[in-house]
């Protein structure tokens, strides 16, 4: 619920304290490790190596600290897994590294569509390494993370890994159109990030990072295009994180373009409404409001009585008292 387990009796957030067993907690907005998962030994030598690799300031062409931390997460047995709390630790990982894991297949895939221009690099990780292993990469984000500066996908207030310069995705992408674009995770909620980048780009050779269609990564309008006026010719399983799957995927572009023709509508009443959003438009949902409705990034997810009715009583309540709730005016 909301990005952490809940109490079954009454729907509070709880955390893992031992071999099944759990104490009530804050859930995802605690900021603290509980002290029994400092005390797991697998913890303590995670906690080593993530301290070890956020010191270095360069990166070798041997070097992939990001991809031996996951697999050292990975190897754990599952109790252990449960404990050291393994969505925190992506979150944890991603914002120091990256959202996707490279490996060396992955690497030598993109060096050979090089030369590469990367938008929304983020911490430069992926660029680092390919620069590394002697790969001509550009490296853009709108707002590179660093001191002083706020990013909120990477919060650590450290230098990038390499030099990554300051541009939106689609004004980079329309610079280096002589470049293969490479997008690394595009948040699924921000056209501006995939989309826009893609339609800004004049080049051949688009390289997408993340879940294929309308998963975790890239919006909507951007995976119909994808779908209507590329053509995927290569693609690479990546290590992913529970319930993620994330891909290397290699797409070129066909010869003419498609115009998007697709377009979403209220279920209801039949308006269009914004691409991508779920269910119903907003005149439908204030005249008739439902039971119980949850903010999921800009979509709003709606359930009706008889759902709320079928949940167990402690999600109910869960649902009842999440931030994420839309209550009614």
């Amino acid at each position: 619920m909301d990005g952490h387990p809940i109490c079954d009796l009454c729907g509070g957030a709880i955390e893992p304290v031992g071999e099944e067993q759990w104490r009530h907690g804050k859930g995802r907005v605690a900021k603290q490790v509980p002290q029994q998962t400092k005390d797991l030994p697998a913890y303590r030598e995670y906690a080593a190596r993530l301290s070890a690799a956020s010191r270095l300031r360069s990166l070798g062409a041997r070097d992939n600290p990001y991809l031996e931390l996951a697999l050292f997460l990975a190897n754990a047995s599952p109790d252990e897994q449960r404990l050291l709390d393994l969505e925190s630790r992506r979150r944890e990982l991603a914002s120091l590294f990256s959202w996707a894991i490279p490996t060396e297949p992955a690497l030598a895939t993109l060096a050979k569509y090089a030369p590469l221009v990367e938008c929304g690099a983020g911490m430069g990780y992926w660029a680092a390494l390919l620069r590394a292993r002697g790969v001509d990469a550009l490296a853009y984000d709108v707002a590179p993370p660093g001191r002083g500066a706020r990013n909120d996908y990477h919060r650590r207030g450290r230098q990038p890994w390499t030099e990554v310069q300051a541009a939106s995705a689609a004004s980079a992408a329309r610079r280096h159109g002589e470049r293969a674009l490479l997008l690394c995770w595009p948040p699924y909620d921000d056209d501006a990030a995939s989309y826009g980048a893609l339609r800004a780009y004049r080049g051949e050779v688009l390289i997408h990072i993340g879940e294929r269609d309308e998963g975790a990564t890239g919006s909507v309008r951007f995976h119909r295009e994808l779908r209507l006026n590329w053509t995927l010719v290569e693609e690479l399983e990546l290590p992913h994180w529970p319930r993620l799957r994330d891909r290397l995927m290699v797409y070129r572009r066909n010869p003419q373009r498609q115009p998007l023709a697709e377009r979403d509508r209220c279920f209801e009443c039949l308006r269009f409404i914004p691409t991508g959003a779920i269910g119903r438009c907003d005149v439908c949902f204030n005249l008739r409001p439902p039971a119980l409705a949850l903010k999921v990034g800009r979509h709003r997810v709606e359930y009706p009585q008889e759902v709320v009715d079928a949940m167990p009583p402690a999600l109910r309540k869960a649902f009842a008292a999440s931030r994420n709730r839309i209550r009614r005016s």
